[in-house]
């Protein structure tokens, strides 16, 4: 449970700047970062990439 609360303030963190996506596998990361998302780091449920708005 105090990953997810972690994982979702970070997310929450990340909104007020940036569009965040996780990346759930290779070909969705690699899109990701084809189109200017940078990696910000791995979390339980995928990849964390942040772009600013």
């Amino acid at each position: 449970m105090r990953y997810i609360t972690i994982e979702n303030a970070l997310l929450q963190q990340l909104n007020d700047e940036f569009h965040a996506i996780i990346a759930k596998t290779d070909e969705e990361a690699r899109k990701l970062v084809e189109v200017g998302f940078e990696y910000v780091c791995r979390l339980e449920s995928g990849w964390l990439f942040r772009k600013r708005k």
